[in-house]
């Protein structure tokens, strides 16, 4: 009987859990089975290739996680700045919430595993990618030019892993506050900036 499907979400996300706060070496294959509670059999089921396999598979689903997360906000807020702002206020509860013990499991396998391996360092790019393109589109509709909001989507997205880091260092929430502030304020003087200019007014 092959292994019930369940098995793989509960193995990507017993994974995801464990690199956010251990990072990727110091997690065993051992360690995701017992956290997952699947059949270690089915860990080789859906991942042939052991814990690389499956690290692949933690970046993409966090990454998904992530997008999705910022499509929610984007939906409900008027500006990039104000999406900042509320991602930042969101990533620094979870931060507080976990004692400031749980990184981001994208970031903590990327740095140990880029670009060595092919197929999680495609899985990372894919993940930065999706948040800087949400990010980007939005900038594009306030009146930014393609080029400019690609720029500024990366740049945000950047401070604000950066920010994420320095949280944790810092035990505190406040650098991610600060950084999403200071990009929005950056954000809203260049849109002021570019109606003033605009034709049309």
């Amino acid at each position: 009987m092959p292994p019930a499907p369940k098995h793989k979400d509960n193995i990507v996300d017993a994974a995801i859990t464990l690199f956010r706060q251990r990072g990727y070496s110091a997690t065993g294959l051992n360690d995701i089975v017992s956290a997952s509670g699947a059949p270690k059999g089915s860990v080789y089921h859906y991942f042939p290739n052991g814990k690389a396999s499956i690290a692949a598979a933690a970046v993409e689903t966090a990454g998904e996680r992530v997008t999705a997360t910022l499509e929610k906000i984007a939906a409900e807020k008027s500006t990039v700045g104000d999406v900042l702002k509320a991602h930042a206020a969101l990533l620094g509860q979870w931060l507080r919430d976990s004692e400031f013990r749980d990184g981001c499991p994208i970031t903590t396998v990327l740095l140990e595993m880029a670009p060595k391996d092919r197929v999680v360092t495609v899985a990372g790019r894919h993940a930065f990618a999706a948040r800087n393109n949400l990010l980007s589109e939005r900038l594009v509709a306030e009146g930014w030019t393609s080029e400019a909001a690609d720029q500024m989507a990366m740049l945000c997205t950047c401070a604000l892993q950066g920010a994420l880091v320095q949280a944790r260092i810092d035990r505190s929430a406040r650098p991610l506050e600060q950084v999403a502030a200071t990009l929005a304020e950056q954000l809203n003087r260049q849109h002021m900036a570019q109606e003033k200019s605009s034709p049309c007014h």
